[in-house]
């Protein structure tokens, strides 16, 4: 199909032409399909692929890992920039399974909104009930996407009403399915009486739900239902109030399906006109706002060998005011030295090109050899820390073997390689023995392992450890802290800023600890940038 394109709109400043938006969903809901066809509206590919491609098809441009291509699923978050209708898109497209939620969390610190894509057939699964309530904490506004609207699906109301229920959301039907199924054949815009249907560039007015264009394209008893939920929609439905949206208490929602290129437009102009530009972002010591004239930024993922020719290692990081210049100097505030941003990059999931300057709102990718961390904050010299990147206790504790010994050095700088990135959590224990890795979930462990033998060309295994939890470790009585560890160094670890860890061998052998050593704090969430959490 031919892409279609817009006339711009009009001339406006850089900052407030920014959208920067991440897609969420229960696994399986269509979200990287969605990506591919917002994508290929915006112009930026000529051809979108199939998720689960085979023979000489092109696989999906955002999921380029190994482990993605082989299982069909999103495992890393993907970053996306683009223009379309006089507005730069960032879209990030975050992994849907719950295994990976911490790189989703993350990721959701640095987006102005979010689109929820939700299953016709099940509507609000429960990894979006989640994400649902990171993004209320965040305060960020949501686009509904229903998906798969040409299958078998519940009824359109019951959507609606599921999303109120489930999550506290008030909704607005922006447009409307016609028809269901295999009869789905477009939908209606219930603002402006158009329909849009498959390979039409442009919306096509009406009289009405019972205009005879759309009577054309269903059978006689559809189109009678299409026309009583039409009007009960326009008559029902809450108006749409833009602040309540930027509020995060309502959101509108729109019908389609991915796979056919329907709805699809509809949602794309939608970001475009609702959506917030650049807002401000909260720093420790006070608000930053986007129109600032100096450049400040923080990263909230690091992607190592994206490109595996040259051993790459990519910083994302998200500007929050002023004007990045290729070439520019900045301050790392963790270090409080000085690096020069001299190759910022714009990406496209794996491809690339030379960003010779972003605004408030882009996405950037900082190549760098180590030096840069998740949570680190870049600016023209003011000592700025933005709060709210997380990293969550493990679920999962494994000790790491390599089979030839030799390789023991080689497997420590990889995982802390891996542990920069996020992949996995490092854990050292102060007794010496081998580290312990944390993950939330066991197909990270599918991950590096795979990354390691296909990046660092090491075999390894994992063997159980006698522990179950893991906690940071705070108190305003040092001593105290010393006194805990040393009465078994091999549960006592340093993490990889070197913050005290406890691992305890079960929920109820930390409790207890808890009771007796009432002057520790043992957090379950860290802030890269605040700190350990009370």
């Amino acid at each position: 199909m031919t892409a279609p394109h817009p006339a711009p709109v009009a001339a406006a400043d850089p900052v407030s032409r920014r959208r920067t938006f991440a897609i969420i969903s229960h696994p399986d809901a269509g979200k990287t399909t969605l990506t591919e066809k917002l994508l290929l509206f915006g112009g930026a590919i000529q051809l979108a692929g199939q998720v689960r491609a085979k023979g000489d098809r092109r696989q999906t441009r955002s999921d380029w890992m190994g482990i993605e291509k082989e299982r069909g699923i999103s495992v890393v978050t993907s970053v996306m920039t683009f223009e379309y209708g006089g507005h730069v898109f960032n879209l990030l497209d975050t992994p849907g399974h719950e295994d990976f939620s911490e790189d989703t969390y993350r990721t959701l610190t640095a987006v102005d909104a979010a689109v929820m894509v939700l299953d016709a057939a099940k509507g609000v699964e429960a990894r979006t009930l989640k994400l649902v309530e990171v993004c209320r904490l965040r305060d960020i506004p949501i686009v509904t996407f229903v998906n798969k609207m040409d299958r078998e699906t519940m009824d359109p109301f019951e959507l609606l009403d599921d999303v109120e229920k489930a999550l506290a959301l008030d909704t607005t039907a922006k447009t409307w399915p016609i028809g269901r199924g295999r009869a789905f054949a477009g939908t209606y815009d219930l603002d402006t009486n158009t329909i849009r249907l498959k390979d039409a560039e442009e919306s096509i007015p009406v009289s009405g739900p019972d205009d005879p264009r759309i009577a054309a394209l269903l059978p006689p008893q559809d189109f009678a239902q299409f026309q009583d939920e039409v009007l009960l929609a326009q008559g029902a439905s809450k108006p749409f109030l833009q602040q309540s949206f930027l509020e995060g208490h309502l959101t509108p929602v729109y019908f389609g399906s991915a796979l056919k290129d329907m709805g699809v437009q509809d949602l794309i102009d939608a970001l475009g006109r609702f959506a917030p530009s650049p807002r401000e972002q909260h720093a420790a010591t006070r608000v930053v706002e986007a129109n600032e004239a100096k450049m400040a930024g923080f990263v909230f993922k690091i992607q190592a060998n994206m490109d595996p020719n040259h051993r790459d290692r990519i910083a994302f990081m998200r500007v929050c005011s002023g004007r990045l210049t290729r070439g520019m100097r900045v301050k790392l505030v963790r270090t409080g030295k000085t690096i020069g941003l001299t190759a910022p990059q714009f990406f496209f999931a794996q491809d690339r090109t030379i960003a010779d300057e972003a605004f408030a709102g882009d996405i950037v990718g900082i190549p760098n050899h180590g030096t840069l961390r998740i949570g680190d904050t870049l600016t023209e010299g003011e000592d700025l820390i933005f709060r709210g990147v997380p990293s969550f206790a493990p679920e999962i504790l494994r000790r790491v073997r390599v089979a030839d010994a030799m390789k023991a050095k080689k497997l420590k700088e990889a995982l802390q390689q891996m542990a920069e990135e996020g992949v996995v959590q490092v854990f050292q224990p102060r007794d010496g023995t081998q580290p312990i890795v944390g993950v939330v979930g066991s197909l990270q462990l599918d991950v590096l392992k795979e990354r390691m033998a296909g990046e660092y060309g090491l075999e390894i295994t994992f063997e159980q450890t006698r522990f179950a939890v893991a906690r940071w470790v705070t108190t305003d009585e040092p001593n105290k802290l010393e006194d805990f560890a040393k009465r078994d160094t091999s549960a006592m670890c340093s993490d990889l800023d070197g913050d005290p860890v406890y691992l305890a061998t079960s929920v109820f052998s930390l409790k207890y600890e808890q009771e007796r050593w009432q002057m520790l704090r043992f957090a379950d969430v860290k802030d890269y940038q605040k700190g350990i959490a009370a």
